[in-house]
């Protein structure tokens, strides 16, 4: 299953991997990582490893070792999309962004008509089930006209039970996440019908006040999409959902969203979001098809896009997606927003894993994890990529 090289070695059936290991706690200075077929068996400092294993000489140091990279709001990218039928281009768009170091994703949907939300869960379920994709995230149809962004206004509509239930049922168990405004008529059914379905009830593309937002946050959601974009901008007589997204980030009641590529939020504002809610940031990328591509035209979903510079608008102007892998948004929260290493690499692994509830088998190298390991060089630089104890091509 597995390839040696440089910095690996075999002993007793595990393979080891030596380098700079970031843990969900600390930073091991010199570690080695012990994995046996498709799990991670042990993690320790390079001396007690020597310790353990006197007869075998200590591998070459790789770089800087990180757990595989969890995206949670994800619809597209090398060329292939989620928002399709197609298999061939959904199975592109996975690879796309394993083999750029993002281990586990979501695939995210927009707004659409029923019928084609529908035929576009039925196509990703399969796709669930053998491990290419981890999950699916509906964003959308249930939002605001007002703060549509991206999303195609002919298609959204208010909250409705019977569409969801509908939804659910296509999705066979593997919708993960639901993004919907909560000053919308119907959202607290919607919500309510997520949560006993185990989806995760998001919040998103919404133009309620604060007190509206902090009371979905108080009760049905978990989650806020993309922490700023898709809602009305902080300001200090009108604080709206930031405001009230940030209390809940910052007091451990919700988790936030945020696009830390550079486009859609500047290093300051990162470093404000994890300042105020440390532990409570989930780093994503929102990519769509044109992620790793050249500049040209592309679809997301019904919407006609244009990347010019690497930044993806649709007609009217609004943002539509991201063009980064989570890798890349990651060194830029690091370098950038100059966020400690640990926080940030918890934000782009454990945190958002522990939102869809995978958090004991990924986001980590800890003892009986999923070998899903990113080697790094010191400018963050992809080296190698191992999913599932296997390295990837």
């Amino acid at each position: 299953m597995h390839t040696a090289g440089s910095g690996a070695g075999s002993t007793d059936d595990n393979y080891a991997i030596r380098g700079r290991v970031v843990t969900p706690d600390i930073v091991v200075d010199d570690g080695v990582v012990g994995i046996e077929g498709t799990k991670i068996t042990s993690v320790r400092t390079a001396a007690d490893w020597a310790a353990a294993n006197p007869d075998s000489a200590l591998p070459d140091a790789v770089g800087t070792v990180l757990p595989g990279l969890v995206d949670i709001h994800c619809h597209g990218g090398g060329g292939g999309t989620f928002t399709t039928t197609d298999r061939t281009a959904v199975a592109k768009a996975a690879a796309h962004h394993h083999r750029n170091g993002t281990t586990t994703l979501l695939a995210s949907l927009v707004s659409a008509p029923p019928e084609v939300l529908l035929d576009q869960l039925a196509t990703l379920r399969p796709l669930v089930e053998d491990g290419t994709i981890d999950g699916i995230h509906l964003e959308g149809p249930f939002l605001s006209t007002q703060r549509c962004g991206a999303q195609d206004p002919r298609y959204l509509i208010e909250p409705d039970v019977d569409l969801t239930e509908r939804l659910l049922a296509a999705g066979g168990g593997t919708v993960r996440a639901m993004t919907l405004a909560p000053e919308l008529p119907g959202f607290t059914r919607v919500a309510q019908l997520l949560r006993a379905n185990e989806v995760v009830v998001a919040l998103g593309h919404s133009d309620a006040s604060y007190t509206e937002f902090a009371a979905a946050l108080g009760n049905d959601a978990s989650l806020v999409t993309h922490l700023a974009n898709g809602m009305a901008a902080l300001h200090h007589r009108s604080s709206g959902p930031v405001a009230a997204a940030l209390v809940a980030a910052a007091r451990h009641e919700a988790v936030v969203e945020v696009i830390g590529d550079g486009v859609h939020t500047d290093a300051g504002f990162v470093a404000l979001v994890f300042a105020a809610a440390r532990g409570s940031v989930a780093l994503i990328t929102d990519a769509m098809a044109a992620a790793g591509m050249p500049d040209g035209d592309y679809d997301l979903g019904p919407q006609r896009v244009r990347v010019t510079d690497g930044v993806a608008r649709v007609a009217s102007g609004s943002i539509a997606g991201g063009t980064a892998t989570l890798l890349e948004v990651l060194r830029r929260t690091v370098v950038d927003a100059r966020v400690p290493l640990v926080d940030a690499v918890l934000a782009a692994s454990a945190t958002p894993a522990t939102v869809v509830g995978i958090a004991e088998q990924r986001g980590a190298v800890e003892v009986g994890y999923d070998a899903d390991l990113v080697v790094v060089d010191s400018t963050f630089t992809l080296q190698r990529v191992m999913r599932r104890g296997s390295w990837l091509p």
